[in-house]
């Protein structure tokens, strides 16, 4: 089958191919650690962060916060580039939360990357309850200069589960968030997480199908990492959760995609944990095999992005 969002084999809506149709080029993404915090880790809503959240801030692949913003960028643009040299990039400020600041030091930080040679976008990762109405008009105005992308947790919607991992806001704010983002034409990429403790493959699919209704343009699913020096890797060694096998996470990947609209771009499929740092699954240290098996699962059961959607209709 032609799956109309791929120019391969995909059966879903790959972020290669929706950046090659928007900017005729290959686009990779330039991943920056800002040294930002996030609202419940210093006290302003809770602390600790979140459960699963490594001491990077979930930026283990991004620059070291003890170098600038520029060395950063151009060290892992320079490292991309003998892999892709004609591409362009995206300044991906991944570590923490990173609309949590005032707005004139964002303002530095982004024009530090929006300088840099075929440099075409920005994504910012954050959290709903981190944008004030200050920043909402800044980014707007930024998102008339470049591509921007704000990239917004939320990893379910069960509000047990985000109370146990400690997420420290509520469903509400976060679809609050996403209104006022696209009121504003800014894009939203959300982050969720498969495998978190206790949750159900139906706890996990309702996500899915709650994000559908939501007017979001992208989506980024990650299998849950017990990485060693959490707070989840200590309840995990006292109560020994069900962790997700390999199988079980292909069929509940599959079966989201089903439920999602096709023109939504799949930003990711799974985690991308450090060996060195993972406790829990150990199958993720095999990427390409784990992405490899979902497509041969897509064409086992003749699937694809929101076929399920097509019978509701």
């Amino acid at each position: 089958m032609n799956f109309k969002y791929s120019n391969t084999n995909k059966r879903y809506h790959t972020l290669d191919y929706f950046y090659k149709e928007k900017f005729n080029s290959k686009v990779f993404k330039v991943s920056l650690n800002a040294n930002f915090t996030c609202p419940n880790i210093d006290g302003t809503v809770g602390y600790g962060g979140c459960i699963y959240c490594s001491k990077s801030g979930s930026g283990e692949y991004a620059g070291n916060k003890d170098d600038s913003l520029e060395e950063q960028f151009i060290s892992i643009r320079d490292m991309m580039l003998k892999k892709w040299p004609k591409a362009k990039y995206i300044g991906y400020f991944q570590a923490h939360t990173n609309t949590y600041a005032p707005v004139e030091e964002l303002k530095k930080m982004h024009d530090i990357i929006l300088k840099q040679d075929n440099v075409i976008g920005l994504s910012l990762a954050t959290r709903c309850d981190a944008i004030t109405d200050e920043c909402l008009d800044y980014l707007e105005n930024l998102s008339k200069k470049t591509y921007l992308t704000i990239e917004l947790g939320l990893q379910t919607t069960k509000e047990a589960t985000s109370k146990l991992i400690n997420r420290c806001h509520t469903l509400e704010c976060f679809e609050t968030m996403v209104k006022k983002l696209r009121a504003r034409k800014i894009n939203v990429v959300v982050h969720i997480i498969n495998g978190l403790p206790y949750e159900t493959k139906d706890d996990m699919l309702n996500t899915v199908k709650y994000l559908n209704e939501l007017d979001i343009q992208g989506i980024k699913i990650h299998a849950l990492s017990i990485l060693k020096d959490t707070p989840l890797a200590d309840l995990y060694k006292k109560e020994k959760f069900k962790v997700l096998s390999k199988e079980e996470y292909i069929d509940i990947v599959v079966s989201q995609l089903e439920l999602l609209r096709p023109e939504i771009v799949i930003h990711r499929l799974t985690a991308d944990p450090k060996l060195d740092d993972l406790i829990e699954p150990t199958w993720l240290i095999k990427k390409v095999s784990l992405l490899n098996d979902i497509d041969k699962e897509m064409v086992r059961r003749d699937t694809y992005q929101g076929k399920k959607l097509e019978k509701k209709n």
